[in-house]
């Protein structure tokens, strides 16, 4: 049995997957219809939202080589406590959805969470940018989907997106994550919710196929087994 996880649209990653070795910057432009994809409306920090006063790199100072300048600068104006670091508080800060309500603390945890080498809890500039990067790709795949252009993936939207990501669902179970994300009981999934639930969607997914040693789309699992996955799955 053939699983999916696959690039969806001929990305060259799949946003739900593990971050590529490399973390280069984002797409020159940005995706379409975003100018650069940087501080947009609806994506990114809100009108007027920047470094503190006297915050920034000191005079005659750049980004590290090898990172967008503008992650750099966006990075300074997230990480608020200037600790070096981003905490999963001080990126739901900055990321919003299309209706400018922020992101939810659990997908921002979620977020840090892959990203974040050392398992401390926040990440460093070089994880925010491959954590930029992963936002980038998952924005394309969402505004791909979002067809009626509502700043969310209906029912319908949901179940043509994981046919075409490869994942043989059914309406039934589509229905049931709306339920579960729909967090402003619009009958769609907002752009933080999406992420959520497509990273879990593939976290169990990727579960199910390691123990799916014959690949026949079946498993035995013990009960802590089961309890394990749901676990793991859970964001820290």
């Amino acid at each position: 049995m053939a699983y999916p996880g696959g690039p969806p649209g001929g990305y060259q990653q799949y946003p739900g997957g593990a971050p590529p070795p490399q973390y280069g910057a984002p797409p020159p432009g940005g995706q379409p219809g975003y100018a650069g994809g940087y501080q947009q409306p609806g994506y990114g920090g809100q009108p007027g939202y920047g470094a503190a006063p006297g915050y920034g790199a000191p005079p005659g100072y750049g980004p590290p080589p090898g990172v967008d300048p503008n992650v750099y600068q966006w990075f300074l104006s997230v990480d608020r406590d200037r600790s070096g670091k981003i905490s999963a508080q001080e990126l739901q800060q900055a990321l919003t959805n299309s209706n400018w309500s922020h992101f939810n603390e659990e997908t921002c945890r979620l977020m840090i969470g892959m990203f974040d080498r050392d398992q401390s809890g926040q990440i460093d500039l070089n994880e925010f940018q491959a954590l930029w990067t992963y936002i980038q790709q998952w924005k394309g795949v969402f505004d791909r989907y979002d067809q009626d252009r509502s700043g969310l993936i209906e029912a319908h939207e949901l179940h043509t997106a994981f046919s075409q990501m490869g994942y043989n669902v059914s309406q039934s179970f589509i229905n049931i994550i709306v339920i579960k994300f729909d967090r402003a009981a619009r009958r769609g999934l907002k752009f933080d919710d999406f992420i959520q639930c497509c990273v879990m969607l593939k976290n169990l997914t990727d579960q199910f196929r390691a123990r799916d040693t014959a690949m026949t789309g079946r498993i035995q699992v013990s009960y802590e087994d089961f309890m394990c996955m749901v676990l793991l799955n859970k964001p820290s």
